[in-house]
């Protein structure tokens, strides 16, 4: 994965003491809706685990024109995640006509944030209609049809323009493998359609067929039309283990994805450039529950561990790992024993399935 330079921004020794381990600084943005519930509580779990992480926060979505700001998006919040290179982030509101069309994908373009990550892992305790899935959604996050290229022609014909660069598409591919290298992983499927659009999807395939053949011939590689492998994904997820595929696709599949191991409520996110980092709940902002103690706060949590794992890795450090690894057996711990949020046919509210984890951290 890719891998910034520690920075004096990033290492705050406390108190003061040099000789002390470094603590790292994480910006907090709580979000809009259930954002600040569920964010509290993998603060809450993170600090019990003994991460080597301190907060500060900084808003976006409504949270930001609340406090009096005029954008979605604060210089702020910006300048805050390009000084301390990694942020948490809960699910924001974008208002409709006001700001950027999406705090995500304003957050992805101001900060080069290329590589969305999205690991979908069946969970214990969970019972879905597939078992034993565990699939990694590598997605390019700046080009396709999500570029905003739209135009009218006339009053009844509009176009959007799908975006495709050699740079960009070797970006992904090379971000693809180092990850699949790094976490282990033996095979990498390309989603593409590149038999209708032959010059965007065929560049892409193009450039991951060169960086497999190039760099990394030791791991399997595929490539896979997607509507054909959408069909084999519900046939049988457990066929693939990463899949790598352009904008509008991974954020489709992802979605997808997401449905064989229980919903968007459990599976995590990140957003990766090369010199930052956003981790987030990939669900809504879900206003109509806010301030309810009934929102499942795991997705958030789950992200915080690939946080954790982020930050070991990039710093070799391996007590954000440990914190990584203690809290992943918590909440897994606690699912088994049923400990579960009314959205995966449990009773507990945010708190108390907060608490269920933290009283597993140690165990």
């Amino acid at each position: 994965m890719t891998e910034p330079n520690p920075t004096t921004s990033q290492r705050e020794t406390s108190n003061n003491d040099v000789d002390a381990p470094p603590t790292y600084t994480v910006v907090l943005i709580p979000g809009d809706g259930i954002g600040p519930e569920v964010t509290n509580a993998g603060r809450k779990v993170l600090e019990a685990a003994g991460a080597p992480v301190q907060f500060i926060e900084r808003n976006a979505g409504l949270a930001a024109l609340d406090r009096g700001e005029d954008t979605v998006l604060p210089d702020d919040t910006i300048a805050a995640i390009r000084e301390h290179k990694v942020a948490i982030k809960g699910p924001c509101t974008t208002p409709i006509g006001k700001g950027f069309s999406s705090v995500n994908v304003a957050l992805r373009k101001k900060l080069g944030l290329f590589a969305s990550v999205r690991p979908v892992r069946s969970m214990p305790g969970i019972v879905t209609r597939y078992e034993n899935v565990d699939i990694i959604i590598v997605r390019e996050n700046t080009e396709g049809l999500y570029s905003g290229m739209e135009n009218t022609i006339t009053a009844d014909v509009v176009i959007s323009l799908k975006v495709a660069s050699r740079e960009a598409s070797e970006h992904i591919a090379r971000f693809a493998f180092r990850l699949a290298a790094h976490r282990r992983r033996d095979m990498i499927s390309v989603f593409h359609k590149a038999n209708i659009m032959k010059l965007t999807d065929g560049m892409f395939i193009g450039e991951a067929r060169k960086v497999h053949e190039e760099d990394y011939p030791n791991i399997d590689y595929d490539e896979v039309i997607i509507d054909a492998g959408s069909m084999r994904l519900v046939q049988d997820p457990t066929q693939f283990d990463i899949i790598l595929c352009e904008n509008l696709y991974g954020d489709i599949l992802s979605d997808l994805c997401a449905g064989f191991v229980g919903g968007l409520g459990v599976t995590p996110g990140a957003n990766i450039g090369e010199t930052g980092a956003v981790f987030e709940a990939v669900h809504g902002s879900a206003p109509d529950i806010a301030g309810q103690d009934v929102a499942n706060p795991l997705a958030l949590i789950m992200s915080s561990v690939m946080m954790l794992q982020h930050i070991g890795d990039t710093h070799h450090d391996k007590r954000a790992n440990r914190a990584a690894e203690k809290i992943e057996r918590a909440y897994r711990s606690a699912l088994e024993d049923g400990q579960k949020t009314r959205d995966l046919r449990g009773d507990l509210g945010t708190r108390a399935f907060t608490k269920a984890i933290i009283e597993r951290l140690n165990g």
